[in-house]
């Protein structure tokens, strides 16, 4: 699993700042005022090829600086946040000293008993020894000096932290052969996931209730199917943070993150009746990050008039018009109908993310390609594309080599990524591509002329002196 990563502490410590640095985003506002974060925030990042999801959360302790209580909701999304992670990031200001805020946000940290990292931020231009002295008193154990705004002691944080977790490609292998292909239910909340969960073991395996919040955790099952080894993963919907009431359930946007990491294929469930959704596109757009293969489903098609499923077909067709190489299936959960064919598809798109391309076969469709439709000018030069290998598997992933691929243009990749998938038939699966550019063996050596030619060189230069 990818470990879950939470950033707890005061107002105004630079929680956002570090979240930013991690996730290299701008997705948390930061601006030199406490109380900015309220809802707690979730992105991904990656260090020396080591994933891990952040979590930013709002400030929290009794009292801050200037007396004003902390709002008790803002409280709430943080511990719930401490609750969902493997380790907590607890973040002081090193210029601003030990606060009465910092001793009780350790003293409830240690009753939690969670894996907890002292970090001292602002320490640019200090002492880090002298200005992390004072933190000894909370008994975390040493104070990690960092300067979040300038990216200074992150990469040495980030080891640390992550140093117990093992290497995840270690656990990948083993969990295909043992467990078969994960396939990942997800979607919002009420859409009828845990529906078609049951309806494609056969029994009624996980709770359903006509009420949203229903699953609170992501829930392995293995099935087999036609001589064929299933891992289905029930989720709990992805709901807006507005409609969330962190005393009533609890918010499991990490599993499921989690979930679309650890597994294979996506089947995202669209409720019909509601069309696709900004909730909706946010999920897709996670699982085209991860670049897992994905099938969508299009529940609760029963009972719609022909000219509602006309509509939402062309909201498809132009909505999801960036993940037009995902399989649409309409399908009733609740009755049965079309759910037979998510394994159908299911399996081509497995199979589409890990089939084995080779390199002449690559090659050869890049320089089609390229005869059909050459790469533009840059520069008055022609960019040359010269040949293409496989460098991965779900996704898969194509290496082109050439001269000047950084200048290869969006709509060239796009142009190249479908007629790759058109060529070897792939299907549900996303591609990426990797462009290198070859070294050129001359570059920085100087031609050295033989006497002869300095000979000529020295005649021609006087010819043009005296022509002048």
């Amino acid at each position: 699993m990818v470990p879950v990563i939470a950033i707890v502490g005061r107002a105004n410590v630079g929680k956002s700042t570090l979240f930013n640095a991690l996730t290299k985003s701008r997705g948390a506002l930061v601006v030199d005022m406490p109380g900015v974060t309220r809802d707690r925030q979730y992105g991904e990042g990656n260090i020396n090829e080591r994933s891990f999801i952040v979590i930013d959360t709002g400030g929290v302790g009794v009292q801050d600086l200037d007396g004003d209580a902390v709002d008790l909701l803002t409280e709430e999304q943080s511990w719930q946040a401490v609750k969902e992670a493997d380790i907590v990031l607890f973040l002081v200001d090193a210029r601003a000293g030990l606060a009465l805020g910092d001793r009780n946000i350790a003293k409830t940290l240690r009753i939690r008993e969670k894996k907890t990292y002292l970090v001292a931020n602002k320490t640019d231009g200090l002492n880090p020894e002298v200005a992390v002295a004072d933190f000894y008193e909370l008994g975390l154990g040493t104070p990690i000096p960092i300067a979040a705004s300038h990216m200074r002691g992150i990469q040495a944080l980030m080891e640390t932290v992550l140093a117990p977790f093992p290497i995840p490609e270690a656990e990948v292998e083993e969990t295909i052969e043992q467990s078969g292909i994960k396939i990942a239910i997800i979607g919002k909340p009420n859409v009828g996931k845990s529906t078609l969960v049951n309806r494609m073991l056969g029994e009624d395996r996980v709770v359903v209730f006509d009420a949203p919040g229903t699953t609170r955790d992501s829930i392995y099952i293995p099935l087999e199917r036609m001589g064929t080894q299933y891992t289905i993963i029930d989720t709990a919907g992805v709901r807006r943070r507005a409609r969330v009431s962190e005393t009533v359930e609890k918010f499991s946007v990490v599993k499921t993150l989690q979930a679309i990491d650890d597994c294979h294929v996506v089947i995202l469930v669209l409720d019909a009746r509601e069309g696709i959704t900004d909730q909706d596109l946010g999920l897709l757009g996670f699982v085209l990050e991860k670049g897992r293969a994905l099938v969508l489903a299009m529940n609760k098609w029963d009972g719609l008039d022909m000219e509602h499923r006309e509509s939402i077909k062309r909201t498809l067709k132009y909505r999801l018009a960036f993940a037009n190489f995902a399989k649409v299936l309409t399908i009733s959960a609740l009755h049965g109908t079309g759910v037979g064919n998510l394994f159908d598809a299911v399996h081509k798109a497995y199979e589409s993310s890990v089939k084995e391309l080779s390199t002449a076969q690559l090659t050869r469709i890049l320089m089609a390609a390229v005869i059909e439709h050459t790469p533009p000018m840059i520069r008055g030069r022609r960019i040359k594309l010269r040949y293409a290998h496989s460098g991965g598997h779900n996704p898969p992933i194509i290496v082109i080599h050439g001269n000047q691929t950084e200048s290869v243009s969006d709509s060239y990749k796009r142009y190249l990524m479908n007629t790759f998938r058109k060529r070897l038939k792939l299907e549900g699966t996303p591609i990426r591509l990797e462009f290198k550019t070859s070294d050129n063996p001359y570059a920085g050596r100087r031609n050295t002329l033989t006497p002869r030619q300095a000979y000529k060189k020295k005649r021609l230069m006087q010819f043009s002196k005296r022509k002048k």
